[in-house]
């Protein structure tokens, strides 16, 4: 349509009129000294509104054409980190000025948006085979299985907690008022390492962790903590005991006291934290716990114990009763990250 809307009606008219007595587009182009693709885009036009009329546009043409587009598109769809500034000087390298808020809504037409990307640990061939091989080993057990299990995992809890990635409104020029503030302290104000465990049965025992935990330390709290919880939460013989590959958790002394108290360990793939629902206790746990505002580490560790408390059973129900789903994503990812 880009030379065609240039060109006399007139010179249109004779077009349709001898395409109406059977003549091609390649006679036409011939005989009114014009490209095939014109004269084609002339008898589509008449034949689509019935007049060679070009009509009036509802709203300032595009600057970006449908190559650049498709450019944009196929770029953003190889590298996804791609920004809308680095596209701004490729439409600038064409001599195309535009706004990254015009990129923006052209990719949004396109069903793009640019979006936090979310952290996940990095999984190579060996950890996805892993992966795949526990999905597929696990995914028929019975829920009376899951049951048996003493989840386990430590966790670091910050006194101000996480401040990325939050978000306020607020008006122009309003942005040092106290309320748009986020408070921060120097390394963080401090923070406390925790030790727990969850079964189907609700919460056991809650530790907080002194110093940097080494295999002694690990073991420390396996001895005072592990049969402890396993008698509050009724474990019953056989029961299971669950923890990632840290290399304390894997080193010749944690496996020897392992062995020597009888530990039925379950098999877990690295890099997996998607598969411990333990994970999402941590962050019920967090949620709560800064939700109260802790002023000092003392009252953290208060206040954590509180909450963990309160953590109900059907909440470890629910997620032990999703399990399955989680090891059928894995499959579905062929051993890939997945959103939980």
């Amino acid at each position: 349509m880009g030379a065609s809307k240039h060109l006399s009606n007139d010179l249109k008219t004779k077009i349709i009129q001898h395409h109406g007595l059977g003549e091609g587009y390649k006679k036409l182009s011939q005989r009114f000294k014009l490209s095939v693709s014109t004269v084609r885009n002339i008898v589509r036009n008449w034949k689509t509104t019935g007049t060679v009329l070009v009509k009036a546009r509802s709203g300032r043409p595009r600057k970006i054409s449908e190559r650049q587009w498709r450019r944009m598109v196929r770029t953003v769809t190889v590298n996804p980190q791609t920004s809308s500034k680095d596209l701004q000087h490729q439409l600038a390298a064409d001599g195309v000025t535009v706004h990254r808020s015009t990129i923006q809504r052209t990719l949004h037409k396109e069903m793009l948006y640019g979006r936090v990307m979310r952290k996940k640990p990095f999984l190579c061939t060996r950890h996805k085979r892993g992966r795949l091989r526990y999905a597929k080993a696990h995914l028929d057990k019975p829920a009376s299985f899951w049951n048996k299990v003493l989840w386990t995992d430590e966790t670091k809890i910050e006194l101000f907690g996480h401040n990325q990635g939050r978000y306020a409104w607020r008006k122009k020029n309003t942005a040092f008022q106290e309320k748009h503030l986020l408070p921060t302290v120097k390394f963080g104000g401090g923070s406390i390492m925790l030790w727990g465990c969850v079964s189907s049965a609700g919460t056991g025992n809650l530790v907080k962790v002194e110093g940097r935990m080494d295999s002694s330390q690990y073991q420390q709290i396996l001895e005072n903590n592990v049969q402890e919880s396993v008698t509050k939460l009724k474990l019953r013989r056989g029961w299971i005991f669950q923890q990632d590959n840290d290399p304390k958790h894997c080193s010749k002394s944690t496996k020897a006291f392992m062995q020597r108290n009888k530990y039925n360990i379950l098999e877990w793939p690295s890099q997996s934290p998607d598969l411990n629902i333990i994970e999402n206790v941590w962050c019920a746990l967090k949620r709560a716990v800064h939700a109260r505002k802790p002023s000092n580490l003392t009252e953290l560790e208060m206040i954590c114990r509180e909450e963990w408390s309160k953590i109900p059973p059907t909440r470890i129900q629910t997620l032990i009763g999703s399990y399955r789903k989680r090891l059928e994503a894995v499959i579905s990812e062929k051993g890939g990250s997945t959103k939980y």
